[in-house]
């Protein structure tokens, strides 16, 4: 079958990125680790998994920013994963082939992938975190029956949505209800991403939440807080004007733009009534500020600004990845701020009740009236990947926020590249 093949080739590394410095398309031209190659078919790696015919892939930030090369080579990350990779975890497919061990799943089911390659896919007595659905924090993702991996797409064994076939462990595979469109199940693992995050740390009754970054998560997570906490204030700071028009239509009530940084803390200290404390030099710090602060982007400014504009004794909670240096963060100790890492999501707790997120998300579009399909700008066949990537490249430029794919190539002949 046709698919995107990611190689840990170092010539190829080092290539695209001396390349990159002349043009962005290097990231995904001749030289490039990720080239569309014709791979063999998916085989069952163990009796209790299915192999799924993709229909819609969503590409998230984590796949493009490996393919633009946005990362360390120290992330201890690395220790956890295998190669080569078919990158793309946010798929829906119908199965179309099952092992003789599977119970739960059938043939012509529409699915949605829980991507996590926890205990229970790769064989193994679940760790103390599964124990407690905690499947993104699991202790054993280099061990058991697929190759070393966190999600389906950073696995040798596991591969992705980047491709016509997914294989995947019967329990990733999760039904999709008849009144959910593949188009609101395509975003089912970033809605789960921000709704893991917001259920871990919840606003305050009454209380003011700003959301850092209007991109997929942020506006995502602007539809979560206004659905589940309608007398909640939400803010958000927007890169570009179509993010800012979204996430109004979400609901924020404000929506800043993320520069200048100095205006933010002083419209900040506006909404939230709050006094504004101005160095010798650099930035002010609010002395007051929002109740909870959703970092979608993480950035050392994002997470600089949001240091400077939280309440005291308040919680910043960083669900975006990027790469380290350093900053400013005196705030931190001064206003008792806790700064929590938000990674995932696996069964969650709302209401008294406990489900795994991608069911609360199908329960939320039935119970809820939750559509965020809005945020679906941008549909390419895999065999345009270049342009799709670069979409995601410049996303100010195409007005973009989420990139699908939703057309594959005819399997035809399983051979080895």
């Amino acid at each position: 079958m046709q698919a995107l093949l990611y190689t840990n080739s170092l010539p190829r590394l080092i290539a695209t990125k001396l390349l990159s410095s002349l043009t962005p398309r290097a990231f995904v031209g001749p030289a490039s680790p990720m080239q569309l190659r014709t791979i063999p078919s998916p085989v069952l790696p163990a009796p209790d998994w299915a192999v799924a015919r993709t229909c819609l892939c969503g590409l998230c930030g984590s796949d493009y920013k490996q393919v633009f090369m946005n990362g360390n080579f120290d992330n201890p990350m690395t220790a956890m994963i295998s190669w080569p990779q078919v990158l793309g975890h946010e798929v829906v497919a119908v199965i179309d082939e099952i092992g003789p061990d599977v119970t739960e799943r059938e043939i012509g089911d529409r699915v949605v992938l829980n991507p996590w390659l926890s205990c229970e896919p790769r064989g193994l007595e679940p760790c103390r975190s599964c124990e407690v659905g905690a499947l993104a924090q699991c202790r054993n993702f280099a061990r058991g029956v697929p190759a070393p991996g966190i999600h389906t797409g950073n696995s040798a064994t596991a591969t992705g949505g980047f491709a016509p076939r997914v294989p995947a462990h019967q329990v990733q595979w999760i039904p999709i209800p008849d009144e959910v469109s593949d188009e609101e199940a395509v975003l089912a693992d970033p809605f789960s991403v921000s709704l893991h995050a917001i259920l871990a740390s919840p606003p305050k009754p009454g209380g003011t939440a700003l959301v850092y970054g209007a991109g997929t998560l942020g506006l995502l997570a602007i539809a979560i807080l206004r659905a589940l906490y309608p007398d909640v204030r939400v803010a958000a700071v927007a890169r570009f004007d179509h993010q800012a028009t979204l996430a109004e239509q979400f609901g924020a009530e404000r929506v800043y733009r993320h520069r200048p940084t100095r205006q933010i803390i002083e419209e900040v200290a506006e909404l939230t009534g709050a006094g504004v404390a101005k160095p010798w030099r650099g930035l002010p710090m609010l002395n007051g500020g929002v109740d909870v602060l959703y970092d979608t982007v993480s950035s050392p400014e994002t997470l600089e600004v949001g240091l400077r504009i939280a309440d005291s004794r308040s919680r910043i909670v960083a669900l975006g990845v990027e790469p380290p240096r350093r900053f400013e963060w005196t705030p931190l100790y001064f206003k008792e701020i806790l700064l929590v890492g938000s990674n995932g999501f696996g069964i969650e707790e709302h209401d008294g009740r406990r489900q795994h997120a991608m069911e609360w998300y199908f329960e939320f579009i039935r119970t809820k009236r939750i559509d965020v399909t809005a945020i679906i700008t941008h549909r390419y066949r895999l065999e345009a990947y270049r342009e799709a990537f670069m979409t995601c490249y410049d996303q100010g430029k195409h007005a973009a926020i989420k990139v699908l794919f939703d057309g594959f190539p005819d399997e035809g002949p399983t051979a080895a590249s």
